[in-house]
């Protein structure tokens, strides 16, 4: 069985903080009480992705996107943001500018990536972190 939870947020700090407090209260939805250590994961990469959507993917006027896909053994946790011309410094091979924001996204997901959309208006920055 699938699940899925997608919100739009305003691309601030105060978006960012309730996309973490709605990725938790989901997980708990789903099973996954908080503070176990699956929920605290998941809520830690989607608030990483997201600070770094306000901070780095935001445009005047547009917000950004949680999506959280729950499948199988794995929580895929995507956040879309407007700036298209923007990749994670990561993603392009180089040292991450703003800290160990991404490094540590890298550590607790199985993999993650950047897809473009193939409109040009939003790209998205995911995350597969496992459930055990």
């Amino acid at each position: 069985m699938q699940r899925t939870f997608t919100q739009l947020f305003s691309a601030t700090p105060h978006g960012a903080r309730r996309a973490r407090h709605l990725v938790a209260n989901r997980m708990d939805v789903w099973g996954f009480a908080h503070g176990s250590k699956v929920s605290d994961t998941v809520t830690l990469v989607a608030a990483e992705l997201a600070a770094n959507a306000v901070r780095h993917g935001r445009v005047r006027g547009r917000g950004f996107r949680v999506r959280l896909l729950l499948k199988g053994d794995v929580v895929r946790v995507e956040v879309l943001d407007a700036r298209v011309e923007r990749l994670p410094m990561r993603a392009q091979g180089e040292p991450d500018e703003g800290g160990r924001g991404l490094l540590m996204v890298e550590v607790l997901a199985e993999k993650w990536g950047v897809e473009l959309r193939p409109d040009g208006v939003y790209k998205t920055v995911w995350a597969d972190v496992p459930l055990s």
